[in-house]
C-alpha cells in the first residue's frame, strides 16, 4: 500500500520524520514503528510490515529516530537513549492525532530496546509492544544483559526472534522474559539471524507476525 512522507514538528527538541501508512477509518488501531542502531526506517523489513500491518487494517508511521536524524549514518553516539525515547514519545503523539483506536509501539533491535525502555517507565503509554530482534545482550557478551528495566514492564510486549541471532537464544530470550510482570509472547522464526527476514521466509513471516501480534492482544 501507498505511504506518504510525515513530518511533525510540534515538539521542537524532538521532531518526527518518517512515513505514514494510512488505513482506512478514522478509528483504526495505530503502531509505531522504528529501526535498529545501524539502520533507518526505510530498511526492507520496517516497509515490509508497515505494509502488511496497514493491509490488516493498522496505520502505521515508521519513523527514524533523533540519532538519525542528526546522524544519516553510523550507530547512535553515547547518551543518546534518552533523546530517542523522547522521539519515541512524540511519534507516539503524532499518531493519536492521526487515528483514534489503540496505538501499539515497536522497533527492530535497538529501536525495539529503547521502545521497552520507555514503555518501562511510562505505564499506559501505549497498549502493548512488538519488539524484532531484541538485543538481549552483544553477540557472546552474556554479562551485558539488557534486561535492567524488565521487573518494571507492565506493558504487553510481543518479541519476534532469529533462531540464529547471536544476540540472544530462543533460551536466553525465554529466561529473560520471565522478569517482564506484563502478558508476553515469544515468536521464535526458523534459520533467521538478527535481519529476520529474507527473500525466503518474506510472505511466511510477515504473516506470522502481523497474525500473532494482532492475535496476542485479544487474550
Amino acid at each position: 500500500m501507498d505511504s506518504e512522507e510525515y513530518k511533525d514538528d510540534s515538539i521542537n527538541d524532538a521532531p518526527v520524520r518518517g512515513f505514514l501508512h494510512r488505513a482506512r477509518g478514522a478509528d483504526a488501531d495505530g503502531l509505531v514503528l522504528t529501526h535498529g542502531a545501524g539502520a533507518n526506517c526505510q530498511t526492507p523489513l520496517l516497509k515490509a510490515l508497515a505494509e502488511a500491518f496497514c493491509s490488516a487494517g493498522v496505520t502505521v508511521l515508521r519513523c527514524d529516530l533523533p540519532f538519525r536524524q542528526a546522524r544519516p549514518h553510523g550507530p547512535p553516539m553515547r547518551g543518546s537513549g534518552e533523546r530517542d525515547r523522547a522521539g519515541l514519545r512524540a511519534a507516539v503523539s503524532a499518531l493519536q492525532r492521526e487515528t483514534t483506536g489503540r496505538i501499539f509501539l515497536g522497533g527492530h533491535s535497538y529501536g525495539g530496546r529503547q521502545a521497552s525502555m520507555l514503555a518501562a517507565t511510562t505505564p499506559g503509554l501505549v497498549e502493548r509492544l512488538l519488539l524484532l530482534s531484541y538485543p538481549l545482550h552483544p553477540p557472546k557478551r552474556l554479562d551485558q544483559m539488557r534486561t535492567a528495566h524488565f521487573p518494571s514492564l507492565q506493558t504487553p510486549a510481543m518479541f519476534v526472534s532469529g533462531e540464529r541471532d547471536g544476540f540472544g537464544t530462543k533460551a536466553e530470550m525465554e529466561s529473560a522474559l520471565k522478569l517482564i510482570p506484563a502478558k508476553t509472547e515469544l515468536l521464535m522464526v526458523a534459520g533467521a539471524g538478527h535481519e529476520l527476514m529474507t527473500a525466503r521466509n518474506r510472505a511466511e513471516l510477515l504473516e506470522s507476525v502481523v497474525k500473532t501480534f494482532l492475535d496476542f492482544g485479544k487474550g
